[in-house]
């Protein structure tokens, strides 16, 4: 393990416990449960800009997240990378252990690869999503379920999955049939 993957993991780590609204916020991050209102609010959004491209979009990105998370769980039994929690006794463990590996966190991969879509589609979606992205990835720190690189290594494979997939729906013609810029 890297010096500074471990010394940023005890730090983030180190915070949990000291407050309990920090505690409730990360763990409230660490629930896939708590995206489902932001999501619903653009999915809305985008049905009220232009609703045969969101449909099109919301079934190619729930496909596609589904496609990434199966990647990332491959990649976790490929590098088979123990959790922070088999390794330190004195660690924070405010989630359970999980039973598969730890690299890549696919939290960070499935969030990076919806922002990276997002932003691809709409670009001024960016200040919205990647703040949320950096939260998410943080809080798998902050809740001991993951290494810095876990986290760091999910973001960049999900960006790279996420704007591809983003790039090639972009190149289907029935996808944006107008020439007008998406808002």
């Amino acid at each position: 393990m890297l010096d500074w993957d471990r010394a940023l993991f005890v730090s983030i780590n180190g915070l949990a416990g000291r407050s309990g609204l920090a505690d409730w916020a990360m763990l409230m991050l660490a629930q896939p449960s708590s995206l489902w209102l932001p999501g619903a609010l653009v999915l809305a959004y985008w049905i009220w800009v232009d609703r045969r491209e969101a449909l099109i979009g919301a079934v190619a990105l729930t496909a596609f997240i589904v496609v990434v998370d199966q990647v990332g769980a491959q990649l976790k039994q490929l590098v088979g990378r123990v959790r922070p929690c088999q390794t330190f006794a004195d660690m924070h463990l405010l989630v359970g252990c999980g039973g598969t590996g730890s690299f890549p966190s696919n939290h960070a991969l499935n969030t990076a690869a919806a922002a990276a879509f997002a932003q691809a589609l709409y670009p001024k979606t960016g200040w919205i999503t990647w703040p949320l992205v950096a939260l998410i990835g943080v809080s798998r720190m902050y809740v001991g379920a993951h290494y810095a690189t876990d986290v760091l290594g999910g973001w960049l494979i999900g960006w790279l999955l996420g704007a591809g997939a983003a790039w090639l729906l972009l190149r289907w013609p029935v996808f944006r049939l107008s020439n007008v810029p998406a808002p």
